[in-house]
């Protein structure tokens, strides 16, 4: 008998380390919930930056685009055109971002965005 309290006894006052025990403390599990949400803080702020960069490249492309077209309208009529002369024959559909102003009876023109996506 004395050897079966003794078992007990030798289980009950094992090191931590051997128990036969496995979890995670409470401690543990919200110090990896902090972890993670530092991370995907930082994930989501440096992808918002490259959503900015591409809306800019798209702006200047259209922008460039716009220029080409006037350029190739005034090379076949003489004077630069409105966007409803350019859509159709020297641009594929009308910009979304940019609109074109007439100065002096077709003389020069100036590109000008429509909204506050491009400027």
């Amino acid at each position: 008998m004395s050897t079966y309290l003794q078992g007990k006894l030798r289980r009950r006052t094992r090191a931590p380390h051997e128990t036969a025990e496995a979890g995670f403390t409470l401690i543990e599990l919200l110090v990896v919930i902090v972890i993670l949400g530092v991370l995907s803080a930082i994930v989501v702020f440096s992808v918002q930056g490259i959503n900015d960069k591409g809306q800019d490249s798209a702006c200047d492309t259209d922008k460039a685009t716009i220029a080409t077209a006037e350029e190739a309208y005034y090379a076949s009529h003489n004077k630069y055109g409105g966007m409803d002369d350019l859509e159709g024959k020297f641009l594929s559909t009308r910009s979304q971002w940019y609109g074109i102003e007439l100065v002096g009876e077709g003389a020069d023109y100036k590109i000008k965005p429509l909204g506050t996506t491009c400027s």
